[in-house]
């Protein structure tokens, strides 16, 4: 029995032994915590990447090899899992034995004992480097696809542009020659001049303000999050799309919600979106002959915390396998259309946390919608 004993208390150790090997070699940064967040335990593979020893990371050793700006995010979330008692995630950077920083995900469970209360922490920390910078470089991609379309929307509304600056610069021009010709008179009427000078002011302030919408909307820049007016900024869409609506011979009504709560995020790519639904609703008529062609754009309040844009055309509608494959790259059903318009939409409203889709109308046409989610006082 006694040598049945030791054979078992052997086998142990052994075991014990090959555990605790076997932890040491996981290719990733192993770690225990006891029940207050101290550090009890890290493998050897983390031990070397930091190039530091167990004793120099137990306390708060182990924050010294954190990017300085993501200590704070790394304690902050630490405190928030601990608190809820369940698993949880984070993101930080660290530093290496070589000094190269290096982004990885904290991924924290705890071990409950009988009565439910936390007795101990497992982690590990994976290396996520290259994702990081493979979402940054989709970051880039859908920034500069989004100047694209900017671009390419721009070049749609030339005839609007030029109709919208040419009517200000002609009365300038107009008004400077009224001008030169009251205060040439004999005797000059400086009354009537005044008058006109005034005029040209005005007309030079409308010729300002239509360059300055156009150089927000089609300006690549870096996005700005702020509390959003949507139905402010639709207004603005519509005044920058009026004359080549009317030049496709369409009549565009607007139903906006009063008192419609704010939403956050960045206004000009926001209206990049209204600008190319609105667009697109008129091409989609553009052979529409046997009815008014008319655009019904609405904001509506959509629960819960939610606001809700529409437009609504009388087209051709949506074909029921197109409609799955509209907000696709690349998809397309115009012959000169590239169909990257509608996927930059959806990247931009997701990007925003809202959803964007579309659907027929009970009658001719159909409808395209995106929601957002209200501003509220912690958001930026």
């Amino acid at each position: 029995m006694e040598l049945e004993s030791k054979d078992t208390s052997a086998a142990a150790r052994l075991s014990e032994s090959d555990l605790i090997q076997f932890i040491d070699m996981i290719p990733a940064l192993a770690w225990a915590a006891d029940a207050d967040g101290l550090p009890a335990f890290f493998n050897q593979y983390y031990l070397d990447y930091v190039g530091l020893s167990r004793a120099q990371m137990m306390g708060d050793g182990w924050a010294r090899n954190l990017h300085p700006d993501d200590v704070p995010v790394i304690l902050a979330d630490w405190a928030a899992i601990m608190a809820s008692r369940r698993e949880g995630t984070s993101q930080a950077r660290i530093r290496g034995a070589d000094g190269q920083y290096r982004w990885f995900l904290f991924r924290a469970n705890p071990l409950h004992g009988e009565n439910g209360d936390v007795i101990r922490w497992y982690g590990v920390n994976t290396d996520i480097e290259d994702r990081k910078r493979i979402e940054e470089a989709l970051l880039n991609t859908r920034s500069q696809l989004a100047h694209m379309t900017r671009v390419m929307t721009m070049g749609q509304l030339t005839a609007s542009i030029a109709h919208e600056l040419n009517q200000p610069l002609a009365g300038i021009i107009t008004n400077a020659g009224t001008c030169l010709r009251m205060l040439g008179a004999e005797p000059p009427n400086v009354e009537g001049a005044l008058a006109t000078a005034r005029r040209t002011i005005r007309d030079g302030n409308r010729a300002s303000e239509v360059i300055a919408r156009l150089r927000a909307l089609f300006t690549n820049r870096n996005t700005a999050a702020e509390p959003i007016d949507l139905n402010a900024a639709t207004q603005e869409v519509i005044a920058l799309a009026s004359t080549e609506l009317q030049r496709a011979n369409v009549s565009l009504r607007s139903r906006l919600t009063e008192s419609l709560p704010l939403v956050t995020g960045d206004r000009i790519q926001l209206q990049q979106v209204i600008l190319n639904l609105i667009m697109n609703a008129t091409e989609a008529m553009s052979e529409i002959d046997y009815r008014p062609r008319e655009i019904i754009v609405t904001t509506a309040r959509e629960e819960p915390g939610h606001v809700r844009l529409s437009v609504q055309d009388v087209g051709v509608g949506l074909d029921a396998t197109a409609a799955e494959k509209l907000f696709t790259p690349f998809y397309t059903t115009k012959s000169a259309g590239m169909g990257i318009g509608l996927s930059v939409c959806r990247s931009i409203v997701e990007h925003h946390r809202g959803r964007i889709w579309a659907e027929n109308n009970v009658g001719p046409g159909a409808t395209f919608l995106f929601s957002l989610p209200v501003h509220t006082d912690d958001q930026p």
